[in-house]
């Protein structure tokens, strides 16, 4: 029995070793050999407007929450078109209202956070 379970999964087994090493491995030379001199514009704010190292409990501006929802609404969105685009063939009519319904209520979400504001970014 064992025999038989080794010569099934002793490949992948070996794989899933060597590719666990070599990953280490990388992750271990890198951290070694990088260097570590960080400049002022490596350390300079990035894109989300303060300072990388100041206190944690800083307050965010609200807009940060709005556009992460809104990805993450549209996100969603995506990933409830591809698998509706591939079976719509067998889901028929009701399918394609259901999903029509599904955009018409992101459409006019979306179009409510436009004119609330909340994509200018100023």
């Amino acid at each position: 029995m064992l025999a038989e379970f080794l010569k099934d999964y002793l490949p992948i087994i070996l794989f899933l070793i060597i590719a666990l090493g070599v990953s280490l491995a990388f992750v271990a030379i890198n951290y070694i050999a990088a260097p570590k001199n960080p400049d002022p514009e490596k350390l300079s704010a990035y894109e989300c407007g303060f300072e990388p190292f100041n206190d944690s409990r800083m307050e965010f501006d609200v807009r940060f929450y709005l556009v992460a929802i809104l990805f993450i609404i549209f996100d969603l969105e995506i990933a409830f078109l591809f698998p509706w685009a591939i079976s719509l063939g067998q889901i028929g009519l009701f399918g394609f209202y259901s999903m029509m319904l599904f955009l018409f209520i992101l459409t006019v979400g979306f179009i409510y956070e436009w004119k609330k504001g909340a994509l200018d970014w100023e």
